[in-house]
Protein backbone atom coordinates (compact mmCIF):
# COMPACT_ATOMS: atom_id res chain seq x y z
CA UNK A 1 0.00 0.00 0.00
CA UNK A 2 1.40 3.39 -1.01
CA UNK A 3 1.95 6.05 1.63
CA UNK A 4 -0.34 9.09 1.52
CA UNK A 5 2.80 11.29 1.71
CA UNK A 6 4.50 9.72 -1.33
CA UNK A 7 3.78 12.57 -3.77
CA UNK A 8 4.68 15.14 -1.10
CA UNK A 9 8.03 13.43 -0.45
CA UNK A 10 8.89 13.33 -4.15
CA UNK A 11 7.87 16.97 -4.45
CA UNK A 12 10.13 17.94 -1.54
CA UNK A 13 13.00 15.94 -3.04
CA UNK A 14 12.66 17.74 -6.38
CA UNK A 15 12.38 21.10 -4.59
CA UNK A 16 15.56 20.47 -2.60
CA UNK A 17 17.42 19.44 -5.74
CA UNK A 18 16.22 22.63 -7.44
CA UNK A 19 17.33 24.78 -4.49
CA UNK A 20 20.87 23.39 -4.40
CA UNK A 21 20.96 23.74 -8.19
CA UNK A 22 20.15 27.44 -7.80
CA UNK A 23 22.91 27.73 -5.21
CA UNK A 24 25.40 26.06 -7.54
CA UNK A 25 24.47 28.42 -10.37
CA UNK A 26 24.78 31.40 -8.02
CA UNK A 27 28.31 30.26 -7.19
CA UNK A 28 28.94 29.55 -10.91
CA UNK A 29 29.86 25.98 -10.08
CA UNK A 30 29.07 22.46 -11.27
CA UNK A 31 25.74 21.23 -9.91
CA UNK A 32 26.78 17.56 -9.69
CA UNK A 33 28.55 17.65 -6.29
CA UNK A 34 25.66 19.69 -4.86
CA UNK A 35 23.10 17.09 -5.98
CA UNK A 36 25.16 14.28 -4.43
CA UNK A 37 25.82 16.15 -1.18
CA UNK A 38 22.16 17.04 -0.55
CA UNK A 39 21.28 13.38 -1.05
CA UNK A 40 23.97 12.27 1.39
CA UNK A 41 22.94 14.80 4.04
CA UNK A 42 19.27 13.79 3.82
CA UNK A 43 19.82 10.11 3.15
CA UNK A 44 20.05 7.89 6.18
CA UNK A 45 20.37 10.31 9.06
CA UNK A 46 17.90 13.10 8.27
CA UNK A 47 15.26 14.09 10.84
CA UNK A 48 11.52 13.55 10.44
CA UNK A 49 9.17 16.53 10.58
CA UNK A 50 5.63 15.35 11.27
CA UNK A 51 4.42 13.33 8.29
CA UNK A 52 7.42 14.31 6.17
CA UNK A 53 10.29 11.82 6.30
CA UNK A 54 13.45 13.46 4.91
CA UNK A 55 15.17 10.09 4.68
CA UNK A 56 12.66 9.45 1.86
CA UNK A 57 12.10 5.87 3.00
CA UNK A 58 8.70 5.50 1.29
CA UNK A 59 9.63 7.36 -1.89
CA UNK A 60 13.18 6.06 -2.29
CA UNK A 61 12.23 3.24 -4.73
CA UNK A 62 10.57 5.83 -6.99
CA UNK A 63 13.49 8.22 -6.66
CA UNK A 64 15.85 5.36 -7.50
CA UNK A 65 13.76 4.58 -10.57
CA UNK A 66 13.94 8.21 -11.67
CA UNK A 67 17.70 7.98 -11.21
CA UNK A 68 17.73 4.88 -13.38
CA UNK A 69 15.87 6.81 -16.06
CA UNK A 70 18.46 9.54 -15.63
CA UNK A 71 21.22 7.13 -16.64
CA UNK A 72 19.29 6.16 -19.77
CA UNK A 73 18.66 9.76 -20.81
CA UNK A 74 22.25 10.82 -20.08
CA UNK A 75 23.66 8.04 -22.27
CA UNK A 76 20.98 8.47 -24.93
CA UNK A 77 21.74 12.18 -25.20
CA UNK A 78 25.48 11.46 -25.34
CA UNK A 79 24.83 9.12 -28.27
CA UNK A 80 22.84 11.84 -30.05
CA UNK A 81 25.78 14.26 -29.59
CA UNK A 82 28.41 11.73 -30.60
CA UNK A 83 29.74 11.54 -34.14
CA UNK A 84 32.20 8.95 -35.36
CA UNK A 85 32.83 11.21 -38.35
CA UNK A 86 34.00 14.00 -36.05
CA UNK A 87 36.44 11.67 -34.35
CA UNK A 88 37.90 10.56 -37.69
CA UNK A 89 37.99 14.15 -38.93
CA UNK A 90 39.87 15.28 -35.83
CA UNK A 91 42.75 13.16 -37.02
CA UNK A 92 45.63 11.23 -35.60
CA UNK A 93 46.40 13.79 -32.89
CA UNK A 94 43.07 13.19 -31.12
CA UNK A 95 43.37 9.40 -31.26
CA UNK A 96 46.96 9.49 -30.04
CA UNK A 97 46.18 11.91 -27.21
CA UNK A 98 43.06 9.94 -26.28
CA UNK A 99 45.00 6.68 -26.22
CA UNK A 100 47.59 8.11 -23.82
CA UNK A 101 44.77 9.51 -21.69
CA UNK A 102 43.02 6.14 -21.42
CA UNK A 103 46.21 4.17 -20.77
CA UNK A 104 47.61 6.50 -18.12
CA UNK A 105 44.31 6.71 -16.23
CA UNK A 106 43.59 2.98 -16.53
CA UNK A 107 47.01 2.05 -15.15
CA UNK A 108 46.60 4.56 -12.33
CA UNK A 109 43.41 2.66 -11.46
CA UNK A 110 45.37 -0.60 -11.44
CA UNK A 111 47.93 1.02 -9.13
CA UNK A 112 45.33 2.30 -6.65
CA UNK A 113 43.47 -1.04 -6.75
CA UNK A 114 46.73 -2.89 -6.06
CA UNK A 115 47.54 -0.53 -3.18
CA UNK A 116 44.06 -1.11 -1.71
CA UNK A 117 44.47 -4.89 -2.20
CA UNK A 118 41.16 -5.14 -4.02
CA UNK A 119 39.93 -8.32 -5.75
CA UNK A 120 39.99 -8.43 -9.55
CA UNK A 121 36.36 -7.41 -10.13
CA UNK A 122 36.58 -4.43 -7.79
CA UNK A 123 39.87 -3.43 -9.40
CA UNK A 124 38.31 -3.46 -12.88
CA UNK A 125 35.49 -1.20 -11.67
CA UNK A 126 38.08 1.12 -10.11
CA UNK A 127 40.03 1.28 -13.38
CA UNK A 128 36.88 2.20 -15.28
CA UNK A 129 35.65 4.90 -12.93
CA UNK A 130 39.14 6.46 -12.78
CA UNK A 131 39.34 6.55 -16.59
CA UNK A 132 35.97 8.15 -17.29
CA UNK A 133 35.93 11.93 -17.54
CA UNK A 134 32.64 13.76 -16.98
CA UNK A 135 31.34 15.05 -20.31
CA UNK A 136 28.69 17.11 -18.51
CA UNK A 137 31.15 18.96 -16.24
CA UNK A 138 33.73 19.48 -19.00
CA UNK A 139 31.16 20.98 -21.36
CA UNK A 140 29.81 23.27 -18.63
CA UNK A 141 33.29 24.46 -17.57
CA UNK A 142 34.35 25.24 -21.13
CA UNK A 143 31.12 27.17 -21.71
CA UNK A 144 31.24 29.09 -18.41
CA UNK A 145 34.88 30.09 -18.93
CA UNK A 146 34.17 31.06 -22.56
CA UNK A 147 36.86 28.72 -23.86
CA UNK A 148 34.83 26.93 -26.50
CA UNK A 149 36.74 28.72 -29.28
CA UNK A 150 40.19 28.07 -27.77
CA UNK A 151 42.57 25.88 -29.83
CA UNK A 152 42.88 23.27 -27.06
CA UNK A 153 39.09 22.81 -26.79
CA UNK A 154 38.89 20.75 -30.00
CA UNK A 155 41.58 18.45 -28.59
CA UNK A 156 39.74 18.18 -25.25
CA UNK A 157 36.43 17.25 -26.89
CA UNK A 158 38.15 14.80 -29.22
CA UNK A 159 39.86 13.07 -26.28
CA UNK A 160 36.52 12.88 -24.46
CA UNK A 161 34.94 11.25 -27.51
CA UNK A 162 37.75 8.69 -27.59
CA UNK A 163 37.34 8.12 -23.84
CA UNK A 164 33.57 7.64 -24.24
CA UNK A 165 34.21 4.92 -26.81
CA UNK A 166 36.51 3.15 -24.37
CA UNK A 167 34.04 3.54 -21.50
CA UNK A 168 31.26 2.02 -23.61
CA UNK A 169 33.42 -1.04 -24.22
CA UNK A 170 34.53 -1.21 -20.57
CA UNK A 171 30.95 -1.08 -19.29
CA UNK A 172 30.16 -3.99 -21.61
CA UNK A 173 33.12 -5.88 -20.18
CA UNK A 174 32.01 -5.11 -16.60
CA UNK A 175 28.50 -6.32 -17.44
CA UNK A 176 29.91 -9.66 -18.53
CA UNK A 177 32.28 -9.85 -15.58
CA UNK A 178 29.95 -8.74 -12.79
CA UNK A 179 26.26 -8.76 -13.69
CA UNK A 180 26.14 -12.31 -15.08
CA UNK A 181 27.74 -13.76 -11.97
CA UNK A 182 30.13 -15.80 -14.11
CA UNK A 183 33.33 -17.02 -12.53
CA UNK A 184 34.81 -18.77 -15.55
CA UNK A 185 37.16 -16.72 -17.74
CA UNK A 186 35.60 -18.31 -20.83
CA UNK A 187 32.10 -17.39 -19.67
CA UNK A 188 33.11 -13.78 -19.04
CA UNK A 189 34.91 -13.61 -22.39
CA UNK A 190 31.84 -15.07 -24.10
CA UNK A 191 29.52 -12.51 -22.50
CA UNK A 192 31.89 -9.66 -23.39
CA UNK A 193 32.10 -10.94 -26.97
CA UNK A 194 28.29 -11.07 -27.08
CA UNK A 195 28.17 -7.45 -25.90
CA UNK A 196 30.68 -6.39 -28.55
CA UNK A 197 28.76 -8.27 -31.23
CA UNK A 198 25.52 -6.64 -30.09
CA UNK A 199 27.08 -3.16 -30.29
CA UNK A 200 28.64 -3.64 -33.73
CA UNK A 201 25.58 -5.40 -35.19
CA UNK A 202 23.24 -2.79 -33.78
CA UNK A 203 25.31 0.06 -35.21
CA UNK A 204 25.46 -1.50 -38.66
CA UNK A 205 21.82 -2.58 -38.89
CA UNK A 206 20.44 0.33 -36.89
CA UNK A 207 21.90 2.96 -39.19
CA UNK A 208 20.26 1.24 -42.18
CA UNK A 209 16.90 1.55 -40.43
CA UNK A 210 17.23 5.31 -39.94
CA UNK A 211 15.43 6.21 -43.23
CA UNK A 212 12.51 3.99 -42.18
CA UNK A 213 12.45 5.61 -38.72
CA UNK A 214 12.50 9.06 -40.32
CA UNK A 215 9.55 8.07 -42.48
CA UNK A 216 7.61 7.02 -39.37
CA UNK A 217 8.49 10.29 -37.63
CA UNK A 218 7.50 12.45 -40.60
CA UNK A 219 4.68 14.94 -39.93
CA UNK A 220 3.83 13.40 -36.56
CA UNK A 221 2.33 15.40 -33.71
CA UNK A 222 4.61 16.19 -30.77
CA UNK A 223 2.78 13.59 -28.68
CA UNK A 224 3.38 10.78 -31.18
CA UNK A 225 6.93 11.97 -31.81
CA UNK A 226 7.78 11.65 -28.10
CA UNK A 227 6.09 8.24 -27.84
CA UNK A 228 7.98 6.84 -30.82
CA UNK A 229 11.39 8.07 -29.65
CA UNK A 230 10.86 6.94 -26.06
CA UNK A 231 9.59 3.53 -27.13
CA UNK A 232 12.76 3.01 -29.18
CA UNK A 233 14.93 4.12 -26.26
CA UNK A 234 13.32 1.90 -23.62
CA UNK A 235 12.88 -1.19 -25.83
CA UNK A 236 16.51 -1.09 -26.99
CA UNK A 237 17.84 -0.44 -23.46
CA UNK A 238 15.59 -3.14 -22.01
CA UNK A 239 16.57 -5.69 -24.67
CA UNK A 240 20.29 -5.06 -24.08
CA UNK A 241 19.77 -5.76 -20.39
CA UNK A 242 18.17 -9.15 -21.17
CA UNK A 243 21.37 -10.29 -22.93
CA UNK A 244 23.52 -9.05 -20.00
CA UNK A 245 24.67 -5.87 -21.72
CA UNK A 246 24.22 -2.86 -19.43
CA UNK A 247 21.02 -0.97 -20.23
CA UNK A 248 23.11 2.22 -20.36
CA UNK A 249 24.94 0.82 -23.39
CA UNK A 250 21.61 0.08 -25.07
CA UNK A 251 20.59 3.71 -24.49
CA UNK A 252 23.91 4.89 -25.93
CA UNK A 253 23.43 2.71 -29.01
CA UNK A 254 19.92 4.09 -29.53
CA UNK A 255 21.34 7.60 -29.44
CA UNK A 256 24.16 6.74 -31.85
CA UNK A 257 21.68 5.35 -34.37
CA UNK A 258 19.27 8.28 -34.14
CA UNK A 259 22.18 10.73 -34.45
CA UNK A 260 21.95 10.13 -38.21
CA UNK A 261 18.26 11.04 -38.33
CA UNK A 262 17.25 14.17 -40.23
CA UNK A 263 15.16 15.02 -37.16
CA UNK A 264 18.21 15.03 -34.87
CA UNK A 265 17.75 18.65 -33.73
CA UNK A 266 14.10 18.02 -32.84
CA UNK A 267 15.03 14.84 -30.96
CA UNK A 268 17.78 16.64 -29.02
CA UNK A 269 15.47 19.50 -28.10
CA UNK A 270 12.83 17.04 -26.93
CA UNK A 271 15.20 14.87 -24.87
CA UNK A 272 17.22 17.66 -23.23
CA UNK A 273 14.67 18.58 -20.48
CA UNK A 274 14.22 14.90 -19.57
CA UNK A 275 18.00 14.44 -19.47
CA UNK A 276 18.42 17.43 -17.18
CA UNK A 277 15.58 16.49 -14.82
CA UNK A 278 16.16 12.76 -14.50
CA UNK A 279 19.95 13.29 -14.58
CA UNK A 280 19.65 15.52 -11.51
CA UNK A 281 17.56 12.84 -9.77
CA UNK A 282 20.22 10.27 -10.68
CA UNK A 283 22.89 12.14 -8.72
CA UNK A 284 20.46 12.83 -5.87
CA UNK A 285 19.44 9.16 -5.63
CA UNK A 286 23.10 8.16 -5.63
CA UNK A 287 23.67 10.51 -2.68
CA UNK A 288 20.69 9.01 -0.84
CA UNK A 289 22.26 5.55 -1.09
CA UNK A 290 25.45 6.67 0.67
CA UNK A 291 25.95 6.68 4.44
CA UNK A 292 28.25 9.68 4.92
CA UNK A 293 29.53 8.21 8.20
CA UNK A 294 30.91 5.22 6.29
CA UNK A 295 33.28 7.25 4.10
CA UNK A 296 36.12 7.47 6.61
CA UNK A 297 38.10 4.54 5.29
CA UNK A 298 37.89 5.77 1.70
CA UNK A 299 38.83 9.43 2.21
CA UNK A 300 42.59 8.87 2.06
CA UNK A 301 42.42 6.58 -0.96
CA UNK A 302 39.96 8.84 -2.77
CA UNK A 303 42.17 11.88 -2.17
CA UNK A 304 45.29 10.03 -3.36
CA UNK A 305 43.47 8.80 -6.46
CA UNK A 306 42.24 12.35 -7.20
CA UNK A 307 45.80 13.69 -6.96
CA UNK A 308 47.15 10.96 -9.25
CA UNK A 309 44.32 11.59 -11.73
CA UNK A 310 45.20 15.28 -12.01
CA UNK A 311 48.89 14.44 -12.48
CA UNK A 312 48.40 11.79 -15.17
CA UNK A 313 45.83 13.94 -16.97
CA UNK A 314 48.32 16.79 -17.21
CA UNK A 315 50.80 14.25 -18.56
CA UNK A 316 48.26 13.09 -21.15
CA UNK A 317 47.63 16.75 -21.97
CA UNK A 318 51.37 17.15 -22.60
CA UNK A 319 51.34 14.27 -25.09
CA UNK A 320 48.22 15.70 -26.74
CA UNK A 321 49.92 19.07 -27.25
CA UNK A 322 52.90 17.33 -28.84
CA UNK A 323 50.70 15.45 -31.31
CA UNK A 324 48.48 18.42 -32.14
CA UNK A 325 51.15 21.11 -32.34
CA UNK A 326 49.78 23.19 -29.45
CA UNK A 327 51.91 25.15 -27.00
CA UNK A 328 53.20 23.34 -23.87
CA UNK A 329 51.12 25.63 -21.62
CA UNK A 330 47.98 24.10 -23.15
CA UNK A 331 48.89 20.83 -21.39
CA UNK A 332 47.60 22.14 -18.06
CA UNK A 333 44.41 23.46 -19.71
CA UNK A 334 43.73 20.02 -21.19
CA UNK A 335 44.77 18.06 -18.11
CA UNK A 336 42.86 20.11 -15.55
CA UNK A 337 39.70 20.19 -17.69
CA UNK A 338 39.69 16.43 -18.31
CA UNK A 339 40.22 15.64 -14.61
CA UNK A 340 36.52 16.16 -13.86
CA UNK A 341 34.73 12.99 -12.83
CA UNK A 342 30.97 12.50 -12.55
CA UNK A 343 28.18 10.53 -14.21
CA UNK A 344 30.13 7.65 -15.80
CA UNK A 345 32.19 6.97 -12.68
CA UNK A 346 28.97 6.63 -10.70
CA UNK A 347 27.37 4.42 -13.37
CA UNK A 348 30.26 1.96 -13.13
CA UNK A 349 30.22 2.05 -9.33
CA UNK A 350 26.51 1.23 -9.48
CA UNK A 351 27.29 -1.78 -11.68
CA UNK A 352 29.60 -2.94 -8.91
CA UNK A 353 26.87 -2.38 -6.34
CA UNK A 354 24.36 -4.35 -8.42
CA UNK A 355 26.87 -7.20 -8.63
CA UNK A 356 27.35 -7.27 -4.85
CA UNK A 357 30.95 -6.06 -4.85
CA UNK A 358 32.67 -4.67 -1.77
CA UNK A 359 31.00 -1.50 -0.35
CA UNK A 360 34.38 0.27 -0.32
CA UNK A 361 33.97 0.87 -4.07
CA UNK A 362 30.84 3.00 -3.41
CA UNK A 363 32.56 4.93 -0.63
CA UNK A 364 35.64 5.46 -2.79
CA UNK A 365 33.70 6.81 -5.77
CA UNK A 366 31.82 9.30 -3.57
CA UNK A 367 35.04 10.85 -2.24
CA UNK A 368 36.77 10.64 -5.63
CA UNK A 369 33.92 12.20 -7.65
CA UNK A 370 33.19 14.91 -5.09
CA UNK A 371 36.84 15.99 -4.94
CA UNK A 372 37.41 16.07 -8.69
CA UNK A 373 34.03 17.61 -9.56
CA UNK A 374 35.00 20.48 -7.24
CA UNK A 375 38.75 20.73 -7.83
CA UNK A 376 38.82 20.28 -11.62
CA UNK A 377 36.73 23.40 -12.46
CA UNK A 378 38.78 25.47 -10.01
CA UNK A 379 42.08 24.29 -11.48
CA UNK A 380 40.80 24.89 -15.02
CA UNK A 381 39.79 28.44 -14.12
CA UNK A 382 43.26 29.18 -12.72
CA UNK A 383 45.22 27.13 -15.28
CA UNK A 384 47.01 30.16 -16.76
CA UNK A 385 48.18 31.40 -13.35
CA UNK A 386 49.26 27.89 -12.33
CA UNK A 387 51.25 27.50 -15.56
CA UNK A 388 52.94 30.87 -15.01
CA UNK A 389 53.87 29.85 -11.46
CA UNK A 390 55.22 26.45 -12.49
CA UNK A 391 57.15 27.71 -15.50
CA UNK A 392 58.44 30.86 -13.82
CA UNK A 393 56.75 32.99 -16.47
CA UNK A 394 55.78 36.45 -15.33
CA UNK A 395 52.28 37.64 -15.99
CA UNK A 396 51.71 39.40 -19.25
CA UNK A 397 51.96 43.16 -18.80
CA UNK A 398 49.16 44.85 -20.65
CA UNK A 399 50.17 48.06 -22.42
CA UNK A 400 48.96 51.17 -20.63
CA UNK A 401 46.45 53.04 -22.70
CA UNK A 402 47.35 56.71 -22.91
CA UNK A 403 44.70 59.34 -22.55
CA UNK A 404 43.99 61.72 -25.42
CA UNK A 405 45.44 64.63 -23.40
CA UNK A 406 48.69 62.68 -22.92
CA UNK A 407 48.96 62.02 -26.66
CA UNK A 408 48.33 65.71 -27.47
CA UNK A 409 51.01 66.77 -24.98
CA UNK A 410 53.48 64.26 -26.47
CA UNK A 411 52.72 65.60 -29.97
CA UNK A 412 53.34 69.17 -28.81
CA UNK A 413 56.70 68.19 -27.30
CA UNK A 414 57.74 66.55 -30.58
CA UNK A 415 56.86 69.70 -32.51
CA UNK A 416 58.86 71.88 -30.11
CA UNK A 417 61.84 69.53 -30.35
CA UNK A 418 61.76 69.64 -34.16
CA UNK A 419 61.57 73.45 -34.17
Amino acid sequence: MLSHTLILEIGIAVLLVALVGLLANKLRFSVIPFFILIGMVLGQHAPTFGAVDLTFTESKPFIDFMGRLGVLFLLFYLGLEFSVGRLVKSGKSIVSGGLFYVLLNFFSGLFIGWMMELPFKEMMVLCGLMTSSSTAIVAKVLTDLKRTANPETEVIMGMIMFDDLFIAMHISFLSGLILTGSTSILAVAGTSALALTFILTFLVLGRKLVPAIDKVLQDKTSELFVLIIFSLLFVIAGFSETIHVAEAIGALMAGLVLADSKYIKKIEGMVLPYKDFFGAMFFFSFGLSIDMYSLGGAVGWGALAALITVMVNVASGYFATKFSGLKPRNAVDIGFTLSARGEFSIIMANIGKAGGLLPVVQSFVVVYVLLLSIISPLLTKESKNIWNALSGTSKEVKPVRKKLSDLEALSELNKNAQS
